[in-house]
């Protein structure tokens, strides 16, 4: 029930972006009848914009409260973590804006969802804030968007298809047709100019993260090859999915005492795999010089994406083959636009569970599967997205 003590339900910190924009249009047309919520951002005149926007899909959110935050003023942040029992962010790239938030929700008891697909980030979120979540009883659930909901969600739909207690091996191989935003064009070039923090973010956060008691849990990246069942060639995708779905695997009983998770792009055709690969190695390599990074970065604004028509036609797949247990199952998740369209439906979704839903109990930094599970599948499938075994 909601916590009478606190102003808000829920604060958007981040509306006046492209994803956040969106976010905050499904809030307003999907928020229940009686939530309390509200946006936040530094510059109040953008915030009035976005409310007035909002206008045309809920008149009575011209009264929508417009909160200051900034995330060079800790104490903004810390006002407004300690208004609401939920703040959602879209407010990136994460590894150079996203922790005083963290810190303050961690503080605060407050819980906190976001968009990144950083593994930087999360590892230093985890290090640094984890423990004082636990304290207070603040769930820090990253990448609540396309990064990572459907590759969690879905690998953890897959295993409950299979008997429980088995070894499972699991593959997940995802197709899709869309374009990204400025954002997070800009958070891939960073992370590519960062691969040494990022490593040693990794090392740190084994030092400290307990492992499960005598189970093992592995994701594993094999070399590109072709998928006889499928048809397809499968690509490793260097991505934070299959090192959520391990998270929620090492948490969570559920996935087997011994499971093994790989994640690919599945693609048509030899010669884009070849292209796929040479343009990925060829914008890893510009990323490491500042002066050609900072001029790529320029071509793609941040605060850009596609027109509503692009989105409209976009579209992803990411299915799943499963072993275990002398059993064989395929499931898939599917929806529309992923970086936008459904990622807004993600978070939003994904922070009114945080809020409403009766989940199970949980604190610190968590994945999705591990906070959210089955009452985040739920609310997906109402909203449109499919979950099906194949």
């Amino acid at each position: 029930m909601p916590d009478t003590d606190r102003a808000y339900d829920l604060v958007l910190f981040g509306a006046t972006g492209f994803t956040g924009g969106l976010t905050a249009e499904y809030l307003a047309a999907h928020a229940p009848a009686g939530c309390r919520w509200a946006l936040a951002g530094r510059n109040q005149a953008r915030l009035e914009e976005v409310r007035t926007r909002l206008t045309a899909i809920d008149p009575s959110l011209a009264d929508l409260p417009l909160l200051h935050a900034d995330v060079e003023d800790p104490d903004s942040l810390r006002a407004v973590a300690e208004q609401t029992r939920v703040v959602a962010t879209t407010v990136g790239p994460y590894v150079a804006y996203g922790e005083p938030l963290v810190a303050a929700c961690a503080e605060a008891g407050t819980d906190y969802a976001d968009l990144t697909g950083e593994p930087e980030f999360v590892d230093r979120m985890y290090v640094a804030h984890h423990a004082r979540a636990v304290e207070t009883g603040a769930r820090l659930v990253h990448a609540c968007g396309f990064d990572s909901i459907p590759h969690d969600l879905g690998a953890l739909f897959t295993v409950q298809q299979l008997p429980e207690g088995v070894p499972v091996r699991m593959r997940g191989m995802l197709r899709s047709n869309a374009a990204f935003s400025g954002g997070t064009f800009h958070s891939a070039v960073g992370a590519f100019s960062r691969v040494g923090q990022m490593k040693k973010a990794l090392a740190e956060r084994r030092k400290v993260e307990p492992r499960p008691e005598g189970r093992r849990v592995r994701a594993v990246a094999e070399r590109p090859h072709r998928d006889k069942e499928s048809g397809y060639w499968l690509v490793p995708l260097p991505t934070i999915d299959p090192f959520v779905v391990k998270r929620s695997a090492m948490a969570l009983d559920r996935f087997g005492p011994d499971f093994t998770y790989a994640h690919y792009a599945a693609v048509k055709r030899l010669p884009m795999v070849v292209g796929g690969l040479a343009g990925v190695g060829l914008l890893a390599g510009a990323a490491q010089v500042g002066p050609l990074r900072r001029q790529i970065l320029k071509r793609v604004p941040q605060g850009s994406g596609p027109d509503e028509a692009k989105r409209a036609r976009s579209w992803f797949t990411m299915r799943f083959v499963a072993e275990g247990g002398g059993r064989t199952v395929r499931t898939q998740v599917s929806g529309g636009d992923p970086g936008y369209t459904e990622t807004a439906k993600m978070l939003s979704e994904a922070a009114l569970s945080l809020a409403f839903d009766d989940n199970p109990p949980t604190s610190g930094q968590v994945t999705t599967a591990t906070a959210l599970g089955q009452n985040l599948i739920d609310r997906l499938v109402r909203a449109g997205m499919r979950f099906e075994v194949l």
